[in-house]
């Protein structure tokens, strides 16, 4: 099914894209950006009403991420499981969701290189994450 047009929204599509890029200065992720877009200003989809998604309007304008946000968000995440770990050697919980974390770190950036979003020789490193997310 095919998504329709909001036809209440008064954003024209070169204006929707101006918020996209404003919001993006700001520093918000792709995600953020739309949930700004639909509680601030009205605007369900984006990408029914200007025609690109918010990442192909990032792209247009340089204004990419260097990760994408799938792979920025888990990184972030396992580094999170690691502080904890320092502080909580016996937590074996935590032990095993970093695991399951770094696996899928790991799977998407197979994915993420297949589809040539990251370089060829792109490998996650726990030690070097935190420069990864600066």
């Amino acid at each position: 099914m095919a998504k329709s047009k909001a036809t209440w929204v008064r954003y024209k599509p070169k204006e929707i894209e101006k918020l996209v890029i404003k919001e993006a200065k700001h520093g918000l992720k792709p995600s953020m950006i739309g949930m700004v877009l639909r509680d601030s200003y009205g605007i369900p989809d984006v990408e029914s009403i200007a025609g690109k998604k918010i990442t192909q309007i990032l792209d247009d304008n340089s204004l990419k991420m260097q990760l994408p946000e799938e792979l920025f968000f888990l990184i972030k995440k396992s580094l999170a499981a690691r502080e904890h770990l320092d502080k909580n050697k016996k937590d074996v919980s935590t032990k095993r969701s970093l695991s399951k974390t770094e696996a899928r770190i790991r799977k998407l950036s197979i994915y993420y290189i297949k589809e040539k979003k990251l370089p060829a020789d792109w490998k996650y490193d726990p030690s070097k994450a935190k420069i990864l997310l600066e």
